[in-house]
C-alpha cells in the first residue's frame, strides 16, 4: 500500500450539499478498493484564475489515502466522465513521517 493525495474540483452547479455526498462516495470507493482513507479536507469554494468549462468557481476537496498502486487507475477512470468533477489530480504523497520541531541548525566544521 502506498500513500496518495487527491485533489478534486467540483462543479458548484452539480453539487447540492457542498460536496458532502461526493466526499462520502469517495470514502466508500477507497474502502471498496481495499484502501484506507486517512483524511478528507474540504477546502471550500474558490474563484478560478481562468474559467474551466465556463465556470468561474468550484468546490475544492483534498483527500489523503493509502491504496495499492495498481488500483489508482480505477479512481481516475471512475471520475473521468463524472459531470460533478471539473478537475482532479492524484499524486503520490511523499511527505516525511516526522518533521523536526523548531529551527534546524547546521554545523560547519
Amino acid at each position: 500500500m502506498k500513500k496518495y493525495e487527491a485533489v478534486f474540483i467540483l462543479d458548484i452547479r452539480k453539487t447540492d450539499d457542498e460536496g458532502a455526498a461526493f466526499s462520502k462516495e469517495f470514502a466508500e470507493l477507497i474502502a471498496n478498493l481495499g484502501g484506507k482513507l486517512e483524511s478528507t479536507t474540504p477546502m471550500g469554494r474558490r474563484q478560478f484564475t481562468y474559467e474551466i468549462n465556463k465556470r468561474k468557481a468550484g468546490l475544492y476537496f483534498d483527500f489523503l489515502f493509502e491504496l495499492a498502486p495498481s488500483k489508482v487507475l480505477a479512481i481516475k477512470e471512475k471520475y473521468k466522465l463524472d459531470e460533478r468533477v471539473l478537475r482532479n489530480m492524484i499524486v503520490a504523497d511523499e511527505r516525511p513521517e516526522t518533521v523536526p520541531a523548531g529551527p534546524v541548525s547546521l554545523k560547519m566544521e
